[in-house]
């Protein structure tokens, strides 16, 4: 029976220090017991000689210093996991919250994880069909990839995370596919949207759900993506199953851990976030990945809302660094009513080489692929040029591409929220914008593949 302390000392906003305390570890669980009989969890933050810093998980009203007894439980924080997750909705530490009943787990896990060992990596070089133009074919996601979507308030992330995790698939296997998504700080009118957009489609079935709202404690943020990532870890390599994690909103998960570093009067860095931000941050985003010997995968999708759509801010920054590319949102695309508002000029997949090609997508994907980022690259120079110095000033072929640029975003990426596309279907797309421009201009292109699809598709 652990041992109780009823030596409380004080207790400010999400902390609490315990004195007297012994053989207390760093990270072990706690439970606080109060008058009344009700219990909160908490983990231990800091030890001290015999004084522990511990943080709490729900909030501090109501509980007495000198009547509340605290228990520690010798243990970390962990994960019931079982293959009887999927199809369910769990709150942010991962009790259910969609009025089913407790999940027998098959086995208990560290919600920290285990690092990967570099070496048991295997590369990521197998393609995931989103169903969506502008990634499929400019920025590929490959299996074992963490590839962010960077966007800004009110632009529409929420159902850009919700398509990709509907449509998301491995092709030309029947392979066991499944999606974890857990979001952070949300409202309850974006959660309601995610599960019910997931019931209707029947995507519920291969998906875990962690949903921490607006309202539920900081504290319990900041736990969301370990569980998420956990019960993934157990599918991909316990149960062999590929699994894409898709997390939003980060922005949320790192202001969570300002909030409990400001308590704890840490010395703040950029921004007032703490120093060790980047460290956490790489703690979630390198549970991605693939195991040598190991048929699972992870790959993940985080989300993130850029404080002031500024991609300099410490969040994206960090994320950048730590990632593998990254897929910007346009508000100016938006605008227009491109949906969803992908800006491909910015937006990198730094492993999609490895994913694309004869056997994996087409032969002539690189070529296309190549060919689109340089003519919408060039039509877009255009269209700036026609708004400074007038439609009359620009050259016949300029004229070409600014239509090229025009066509391309209502065509290529603007497909709408519903359309799933198969990646014939995106690099056709391509080939009938390619089309509008002469062939002597599509010089990133094997003569091979313009004889077969050039003005053909």
């Amino acid at each position: 029976m652990p041992k109780e302390y009823r030596t409380i000392q004080e207790v400010a906003g999400p902390l609490m220090l315990v004195q007297g305390v012994e053989g207390v570890t760093y990270d072990e669980l706690g439970e606080i017991e109060l008058v009344n009989g009700e219990t909160r969890r908490c983990k231990v933050l800091e030890v001290d000689g015999t004084n522990a810093l511990v943080q709490l998980f729900e909030n501090s009203t109501g509980i007495n210093l000198s009547n509340s007894k605290v228990r520690f439980l010798g243990r970390g924080m962990e994960l019931g996991v079982s293959e009887d997750m999927l199809g369910r909705v769990f709150d942010g530490m991962g009790r259910p919250a969609d009025d089913g009943p407790e999940i027998l787990p098959e086995k208990r896990m560290d919600v920290n994880g285990l690092p990967m060992n570099p070496a048991a990596r295997s590369y990521p070089n197998e393609f995931i069909q989103t169903g969506i133009s502008a990634i499929d074919g400019l920025n590929t996601l490959v299996r074992g990839q963490k590839l962010p979507i960077f966007s800004a308030s009110g632009l529409p992330h929420a159902q850009l995370a919700a398509q990709i995790a509907r449509q998301a698939k491995v092709r030309g296997k029947d392979e066991k596919f499944a999606v974890v998504f857990a979001a952070m700080g949300i409202t309850f009118e974006e959660s309601n949207y995610f599960v019910e957009s997931f019931r209707e489609t029947g995507a519920i079935d291969r998906t875990v759900l962690f949903m921490n709202l607006a309202n539920d404690p900081a504290v319990e943020r900041i736990a969301t993506p370990q569980m998420a990532l956990t019960a993934a870890e157990y599918l991909a390599f316990d149960k062999d199953m590929h699994v894409l994690v898709i997390l939003t909103d980060i922005t949320n998960y790192a202001d969570a851990l300002r909030e409990v570093s400001a308590a704890r009067k840490e010395v703040p860095g950029r921004r007032g976030y703490p120093g060790y931000m980047y460290t956490s941050l790489a703690g979630i985003y390198e549970r991605a990945g693939r195991q040598r010997g190991k048929e699972g995968s992870i790959t993940m999708i985080p989300i993130l809302t850029m404080p002031e759509d500024d991609k300099t801010h410490p969040i994206p920054d960090l994320t950048g660094y730590i990632t593998e590319g990254q897929i910007i949102l346009s508000r100016e695309l938006y605008r227009k009513g491109v949906n969803p508002p992908i800006d491909v000029l910015p937006s990198l997949s730094r492993l999609k080489d490895k994913g694309i090609g004869e056997g994996k997508t087409r032969a002539d994907h690189s070529n296309t692929m190549n060919q689109l980022f340089a003519a919408y690259a060039r039509g877009k120079d255009a269209k700036e040029l026609m708004t400074i110095l007038g439609e009359a000033a620009l050259s016949d072929i300029d004229l070409i591409y600014a239509k090229f640029a025009d066509e391309f975003e209502k065509e290529y990426i603007s497909q709408g929220f519903q359309s799933d596309r198969s990646i014939e279907e995106t690099l056709d797309i391509g080939w009938k914008l390619l089309s509008i421009l002469p062939r002597s201009e599509l010089k990133r292109i094997d003569d091979k593949f313009l004889d077969q699809y050039y003005g053909k598709v």
